[in-house]
């Protein structure tokens, strides 16, 4: 508007130029008629000549200056109309209700319709509605899609035309004066150029025999070399196939190469390789089983190969025999749906215990902590620990903010044995008091932080060691100064026990100390039942020798008659589920109602045909389920899929924000994508 206002005054002010001479001419002559009358004569005549020649022109050449004008309005509007209708950029004039008011050629082509215009947008190209138009003036808004193979980017920016404008008169794009112009910009080569590029990215993957020196003694010496032969020419064909680059650089472990375009058939075939190394059988008794750790979209080649090492201590963490990838924050699970084969090697848990009692001897104090809602598995885990503790002279104390009823008969015993102060059971806030540069943390039972009694002690400890027996998650404990993660072993209690028996020679557990451990063993085997080895039974032995008396113990599994009652009611009103699974819920009105949860759920196991069971409670608005199997069901994963976790055997999950029927009914979907999934 303002440049057509200026335009406007500066053909007005062309024709005053005349106007302004021929004032200057009569001022002149008024000036002779003063000085010289005859002189004064001959400058009017010239004046007069001089206004009848100018309005002569006036008339005539401003006449003829607007004809042109209009002649080159009309010419440029022709002009700039073909060249929007020959632009080679598709391109259409949108109303407000989404109608095509104007397209030109090339739009044409891509919608291959003869008949476009007062078309809606919405019916010509499904991915466009009226709902993406920019509601500010000039405001803008931008989306990419597919257009018969092709991928545009799509721009529809917001105008706003006066209501004078002859393009609104003549075409009648806009009743509101808001028109939409709608760009279309053909990205199909740049985005086939940055999947390429996507595609190139290196991948870098950690390859790691999870049970080679256990396969090499299962099987006749002779046969040895044929066996690491047969695995060595199993991962290089593997390698092979995805062009990769392999190298052994210890006699367990690979390192790969490739590029990530072939990620998606590793995807698509649930990491074969896994299954290839497992059937490798010449006559060894344990089958090899392989851990996988691949790190995707790095920023760098040190990133990658950080990213593969959690990857790889993830996949050992949950028991291996199976792939993870971790791509920044996010991690996917391959494989893992066999049961852990125990070894009786000895070598890895006397290593942990002697650098487990090098950190206890350099700490000014031990605080030990174990899950929310404590069991007996983990506060005879922690007991144990602050026995190690006490062997060094180092003070220790158990976090314990809530005494539920399934630890409570253990807790009273040592509340009221005097060897033990009155600060061995401290609170949060306590142990945040205690807390100070030097002071090493030890978690028992328990890998993710969020489900600790404390969480927030992790911001103010440097040393934080990890015993558990619980398969590792997404979410677990990170920089930890030791590790001791083992999901073979049958609970943390045993675990434990094993640390003791080779932290020193000079241990000797008090008869309380010992029946704590045996009851968290207990309690975890189901008496000695699930999950039993031969180091179950080699830690039970020794707390045997140091004190642990078995009456003692099953006195501290009893029941009160409104718990017994209340797993009775979930087992009578379970639900059959897909012929072999049963699902129950647990009243809540008991004391303790984790634990009758948890029992409802082993005794619907003991029913015949159920191969997996499903306990749900509901404590405070929360659900939590309590998961138990059989054969090959395989509840970890299922729980996982439900932000829980656990074995292969016994897991759980709590879900927030849910109803019962809905937990049932998220729950129920869960098993039927499991199924659908099958072994791979």
């Amino acid at each position: 508007m303002k440049k057509k206002i200026n335009l406007s005054r500066q053909i007005q002010n062309y024709f005053r130029w005349s106007i302004i001479y021929l004032a200057f001419l009569l001022i002149l002559t008024s000036v002779l008629f003063y000085i010289d009358k005859r002189a004064g004569i001959i400058s009017l005549v010239f004046f007069i000549a001089a206004l009848i020649v100018s309005i002569f022109i006036s008339l005539i050449t401003k006449k003829h200056l607007m004809s042109e004008l209009i002649n080159y309005a009309l010419t440029f509007g022709a002009l700039q109309k073909n060249f929007l209708q020959k632009l080679q950029i598709p391109y259409i004039l949108l109303d407000i209700d989404g109608r095509i008011r104007w397209y030109n050629e090339e739009f044409e082509k891509i919608v291959e319709d003869n008949k476009i215009l007062d078309k809606n947008i919405n019916a010509l190209i499904p991915h466009l509605n009226t709902s993406m138009l920019p509601l500010e003036e000039d405001s803008i808004f931008e989306k990419e899609i597919l257009i018969r193979d092709k991928v545009y980017r799509v721009i529809i920016r917001s105008l706003t035309i006066d209501n004078n404008n002859s393009l609104n008169e003549y075409n009648r794009i806009s009743d509101n004066g808001v028109i939409y112009a709608t760009y279309f910009f053909d990205i199909t080569k740049e985005k086939e150029l940055q999947r390429k590029n996507e595609d190139q990215k290196i991948v870098v993957g950690l390859l790691y025999i999870d049970n080679y020196e256990e396969a090499l003694q299962s099987i006749e010496d002779v046969r040895r070399p044929l066996l690491i032969a047969l695995i060595d020419r199993n991962i290089n064909k593997f390698a092979k196939k995805i062009d990769g680059i392999v190298r052994k650089f210890e006699k367990d472990k690979y390192i790969i190469i490739f590029q990530k375009k072939y990620l998606k058939d590793l995807h698509e075939n649930k990491f074969a390789i896994l299954d290839v190394i497992r059937e490798i059988n010449i006559g060894n008794e344990l089958p090899v089983t392989l851990s996988m750790g691949i790190g995707v979209n790095a920023q760098s080649f040190n990133q990658s190969m950080d990213f593969a090492r959690v990857a790889i201590d993830l996949a050992l963490g949950r028991g291996g025999d199976q792939a993870v990838i971790k791509e920044s924050d996010k991690f996917l699970f391959y494989g893992g749906k066999t049961r852990g084969v125990e070894t009786s090697a000895r070598v890895k848990a006397r290593i942990k215990a002697y650098a487990f009692r090098e950190l206890i001897e350099d700490c000014d104090k031990v605080i030990v902590m174990g899950h929310k809602s404590q069991d007996l598995d983990s506060l005879g885990a922690a007991i144990g620990i602050y026995s190690c503790a006490r062997l060094f002279d180092k003070p220790a104390h158990i976090i314990l903010n809530e005494v539920t009823s399934a630890v409570k008969p253990l807790y009273d015993r040592f509340i009221k044995d005097d060897n033990y102060g009155d600060d061995l059971f401290i609170d949060n806030l306590e142990a945040l008091n205690y807390v100070n540069q030097n002071t090493l943390l030890v978690v028992v039972d328990v890998n993710r932080p969020s489900y600790t009694e404390c969480e927030e002690i992790f911001k103010y400890v440097n040393n934080v060691v990890v015993f558990d027996h619980h398969r590792v998650g997404a979410e677990h404990i990170e920089d930890t100064v030791l590790s001791y993660i083992e999901p073979y072993a049958s609970s943390a209690c045993e675990m434990v026990t094993e640390i003791i028996r080779y932290i020193s020679d000079k241990v000797k557990l008090k008869s309380m100390e010992a029946e704590a451990l045996f009851a968290g063993i207990t309690v975890d085997t189901k008496n000695f039942v699930i999950k039993t080895g031969v180091k179950t039974f080699e830690a039970a032995a020794y707390l045997r020798r140091n004190g642990a008396d078995v009456v003692r113990v099953r006195k501290l599994f009893k029941n009160d008659m409104a718990s017994y009652k209340a797993r009775a009611t979930a087992v009578r009103d379970a639900e059959i589920y897909r012929a072999n699974m049963a699902i129950s819920i647990c009243p809540s009105d008991v004391q303790n109602p984790n634990l009758v949860t948890a029992q409802a759920a082993d005794e619907l196991l003991n029913i015949s045909g159920i191969k997996a069971s499903f306990v749900l409670v509901n404590i405070n608005g929360t659900i939590y389920i309590s998961a138990r199997s059989f054969d090959d069901i395989n509840v970890q994963i299922i729980m996982e899929k439900l932000g829980g976790g656990g074995h292969l055997s016994v897991a759980g999950a709590q879900l927030r924000d849910y109803t019962i029927d809905g937990a049932i009914e998220i729950l129920k979907e869960t098993i039927d994508e499991y199924l659908q999934e099958g072994d791979k």
